[in-house]
């Protein structure tokens, strides 16, 4: 029997790409694509052709052209929350307990057995009020609670920010001295 079921390492490897997309949806919305920084751009090259207009103006503009990455978050959320009601299915599945069973755990596995807990609850959470924030006027919520909610939402986001390296590192480090294999465990299934 694989120690990791092929269910459990595929969708490993889509929540790994999904949650990498999200976030660097929301890296380019905060680098790159900031509508201020952007705007400010766009008011001084129109200006210098000599085309004026308000820096509201240029903010839309700067918005408009930032839209289509963003559909690609709400595309990414939506996947997102698909994987993380999959992942509670597989919660019942011999290969999705693996990584709850504290009883036979050391304490260093015990510790990352609680990081995970902590990060399938902030996925969890963001999977849920990014729904709740696209959603709200159909939900019935006013602009201020919806905007309360963005407020928890991004600040939830930096659990995950946080996350992606330092599991990357973990990973590799394991994988150097004491957990030889991990990695194509969690690609060919590894043996029990």
């Amino acid at each position: 029997m694989k120690k990791w079921s092929m269910n459990f390492r595929i969708w490993h490897w889509v929540n790994a790409i999904v949650v990498l997309g999200l976030i660097g949806t929301v890296l380019l919305r905060k680098g790159f694509l900031s509508y201020k920084t952007n705007a400010q751009i766009i008011l001084d090259k129109l200006s210098s052709i000599d085309v004026s207009i308000t820096l509201d103006q240029a903010k839309s503009i700067a918005k408009a052209i930032r839209e289509p990455m963003w559909e690609w978050h709400i595309i990414l959320g939506y996947a997102l929350a698909f994987l993380v009601v999959y992942r509670i299915v597989l919660f019942f599945t011999q290969s999705g307990k693996r990584s709850f069973q504290f009883k036979e755990l050391d304490v260093h596995h015990k510790i990352v057995s609680a990081g995970y807990i902590v990060i399938y609850a902030a996925l969890f959470f963001l999977s849920i009020s990014g729904l709740v924030i696209h959603f709200y006027q159909e939900l019935g919520l006013l602009k201020d609670t919806a905007h309360d909610i963005k407020e928890l939402h991004e600040a939830v986001y930096y659990v995950i920010l946080y996350f992606v390296p330092l599991h990357v590192a973990g990973v590799i480090m394991a994988d150097m001295k004491t957990e030889k294999g991990i990695t194509s465990d969690m690609i060919n299934g590894g043996k029990n």
